[in-house]
């Protein structure tokens, strides 16, 4: 797999890809059909916003991986049932070899779940509230780059989508991590330039009705 130009690799299949998956397959697949991608289900937002917080101090890879295992540990990361989750769920969790054994980031997910449940009964849905936050084109970099993005950590909106949710009581949502929530769910597309992926994605953003 040869290195093109910076931030670019090429892929399995021969095309110009973002250089950040490595060619590994998983890694790859994720970046291929689903980063980047506008999500509107709830379910999967609260996932993302979950697995994401798990991922402080740890590699998306690592994460990635144990996904099936979270998915398990979570129910499904359905928060109107999460947020039923005690104390013997908290202990179980603890115990799970497949997850993050973490307790503040599990004890963190039951916290946030609960509020989910609040937030999407308040304005009909978590997207409704996640997608307010989607920045203007105006300020996002004029070309999406290699040097543009890959120092590009928190943005003044994910700034703000941090201070929205930690206002209502949710935690490990800081502003680097909800960044890297709205690239994952297609809040921004950060594909960098000649990525194959990025204007089959910009298309569905484009298609996507906003909730």
């Amino acid at each position: 797999m040869g290195v093109q130009v910076p931030g670019l690799v090429t892929d399995a299949q021969g095309r110009p890809s973002c250089w950040w998956h490595g060619g590994l397959p998983d890694y790859a697949a994720y970046h291929d059909d689903e980063w980047g991608r506008p999500v509107r289900d709830d379910i999967r937002l609260f996932e993302k916003i979950c697995l994401e917080g798990f991922q402080a101090g740890l590699s998306w890879l690592t994460i990635l991986r144990k996904r099936a295992a979270f998915r398990s540990a979570f129910a499904g990361f359905d928060f109107r049932r999460v947020a039923q989750f005690d104390d013997a769920d908290i202990q179980r969790l603890v115990g799970d070899a497949g997850i993050v054994r973490h307790r503040g980031k599990i004890a963190s997910t039951i916290n946030n779940a609960r509020l989910a449940c609040d937030l999407a009964d308040e304005r009909g849905s978590l997207a409704a509230f996640v997608w307010q936050f989607e920045p203007a084109a105006a300020s996002r970099p004029a070309r999406c780059t290699y040097e543009a993005l890959s120092t590009l950590t928190a943005t003044e909106e994910s700034a703000a989508l941090s201070k929205a949710l930690r206002r209502r009581g949710w935690t490990f949502v800081g502003p680097t991590t909800m960044y890297a929530f709205m690239q994952a769910v297609g809040l921004v597309n950060d594909h960098v330039e000649g990525c194959w992926a990025r204007d089959a994605t910009e298309l569905e953003r484009q298609a996507f009705v906003r909730p």
